[in-house]
């Protein structure tokens, strides 16, 4: 089996106030276990004062993986829309 590394772009909920994306960020480092290596989370500038988290990640090109950490990531509150930004394998 081989492995993928992909990158995430992790938006704030329009919807909820104050969204903490240094709090998202935390909480996606924290995922990281024997299905995913989380790399690197950083927070960057969105738009007007506004934040996202940007997450790379390494894991096994499993069938499912990769939406069970996006069901992670959306869980967490504060995060609106998730967006892949590249994955390929190695």
């Amino acid at each position: 089996m081989g492995m993928v590394v992909m990158t995430y772009k992790v938006n704030p909920d329009s919807n909820v106030d104050d969204v903490d994306t240094d709090a998202i960020a935390e909480a996606i480092r924290g995922f990281s276990n024997d299905d995913y290596d989380i790399q690197l989370v950083e927070t960057k500038p969105l738009a007007f004062g506004l934040k996202y988290v940007q997450v790379h990640v390494k894991m096994n090109d499993g069938e499912g993986l990769a939406d069970a950490l996006e069901a992670q990531m959306s869980a967490l509150h504060g995060v609106g829309e998730i967006e892949v930004l590249s994955m390929g394998l190695i």
